[in-house]
């Protein structure tokens, strides 16, 4: 059987390796034999490789933090869950071809979900859902501000903000992107730089925004808290910069701006696993109704892990890579 290794850390096209590893064992007792049909490339995933993630893990590893699957066998115990069934993987390490869990890890999926699009369940929607309940009570018609919003969470915030009935301003890196945002169904985009806040006044006819979301840190923090009203909040989830987030002395003194970290992990380990299950269920009714989708660019094979991961890693791109890992 084959998965995908690294041994060192580094540019991931150089340090990921194809392996080939013993099968699973058998099914035991409350256990699933899943065969992985679909994994996309997060940047979690390339951070983690380039040992840049909030943890390192012993090197040699395995990765992957999204996945779906179809099940093959199951052992003794094991009620809601038969061969055949297309299930998410609640659990890491999916970039391999099959793999033995616990029931417990797997939730059943209905058989006419688009397993391209199931397989980017777990990370980027989850994500996207709770920043926005979490850390501002929002209302019908409040705005929402965000960067990277032509990421894989820029596409499901937007379109979870407006089953919401909330509005959300796109600050994009280059010009381009309006047409296809808007199309995703964003209310304004507009490109990052000098007089951003100009700008967005401008867009949102000077409505205030308590609430920002931002992927990339650095000098961005301080052009997105100008957009701010009187207290508002930053909410940070992700490195895309690799510089510190900045905010000037009287945002923070005299606006009261708050800037606060959001990551999945902990989020989720917080959580009941009840409440767990039904944010995943959710989510993957309205991934299979068509509600929540993001674009796929290219589809790779598991021998072609090095392109898929330069791919993975450019700059531009139009929708999400993704892995089949039997092809």
């Amino acid at each position: 059987m084959r998965a995908i290794q690294f041994a060192e850390f580094g540019y991931p096209p150089e340090v990921c390796r194809v392996v080939e590893v013993p099968e699973p064992s058998p099914p035991g007792a409350g256990e699933v034999l899943v065969e992985i049909e679909a994994f996309p490339i997060n940047p979690v995933d390339l951070l983690t490789i380039e040992g840049k993630y909030a943890s390192r893990p012993p090197l040699p590893a395995f990765l992957g933090s999204d996945g779906v699957g179809r099940v093959r066998d199951v052992g003794d115990g094991v009620a809601n869950l038969a061969p055949g069934d297309r299930v998410l993987h609640l659990g890491r390490e999916n970039w391999m071809q099959r793999k033995t869990v616990p029931a417990g890890m797997l939730m059943p999926l209905a058989e006419d979900i688009d397993p391209h699009q199931a397989a980017m369940l777990k990370i980027n929607p989850a994500s996207a859902t709770l920043m926005l309940k979490r850390y501002v009570d929002l209302e019908p018609g409040d705005w929402v501000i965000q960067d990277a919003a032509n990421s894989g969470v820029g596409h499901y915030l937007i379109q979870i903000a407006r089953a919401r009935g909330l509005r959300t301003v796109n600050v994009v890196r280059r010009d381009g992107l309006e047409e296809h945002l808007t199309a995703a169904g964003a209310d304004a985009v507009v490109v990052d730089g000098a007089n951003l806040d100009e700008r967005v006044r401008a867009a949102t006819d000077g409505a205030p925004i308590r609430l920002a979301i931002d992927a990339v840190g650095g000098d961005i923090c301080t052009r997105l808290a100008d957009c701010l009203t009187e207290g508002g909040t930053i909410v940070t989830y992700g490195l895309l910069s690799g510089e510190p987030c900045q905010l000037r002395g009287d945002q923070v003194v005299f606006k009261g701006i708050t800037q606060t970290g959001f990551w999945l992990v902990k989020h989720l380990g917080g959580m009941d696993p009840k409440d767990i299950y039904a944010l995943f269920a959710e989510l993957a009714e309205r991934v299979r109704s068509g509600e929540l989708h993001v674009d796929v660019e290219a589809v790779y094979g598991i021998d072609q892990i090095g392109e898929a991961l330069a791919h993975a890693g450019r700059g531009g791109r139009a929708g999400k890579i993704i892995v089949e890992p039997s092809r």
